[in-house]
């Protein structure tokens, strides 16, 4: 098991809702910058959705206004409200800390094992 571990994929119809999950790990003590990133079958890795410390939200422009991400600092946690899903979000979704404090030390670009996300038409 990883640092960062998603859920909540799965298979949903064209117009459906999924929240996805990830949790960090105790080896995690802190996080900047974390987010979703989507790969479908064939194509390269794709930005969905960041949110920093703070709270700043970034959205690729094919999720927003469907699309929500939120943080819970204090767990770690990261969300991922998909609403009017789409076939074309059919990908895997990999959650990403930019900058972690993984056993006390600062790594950056710490990726999750990603959720499968399908959408039928």
């Amino acid at each position: 098991q990883g640092h960062l571990v998603e859920s909540g994929g799965g298979l949903v119809q064209a117009g459906g809702s999924l929240r996805l999950s990830c949790a960090a790990s105790r080896t995690i003590g802190s996080i900047n910058t974390i987010g979703w990133y989507r790969q479908a079958p064939g194509k390269q890795r794709e930005l969905v959705a960041t949110i920093t410390r703070g709270g700043t939200t970034n959205y690729a422009d094919s999720v927003k206004g469907r699309f929500t991400i939120s943080r819970d600092s204090a767990k770690n946690t990261v969300f991922l409200q998909m609403n009017s899903l789409k076939p074309d979000d059919t990908a895997v979704y990999y959650c990403n800390a930019d900058r972690a404090l993984v056993y006390g030390q600062w790594r950056t670009d710490v990726w999750g094992q990603g959720t499968q996300v399908t959408v039928s038409s």
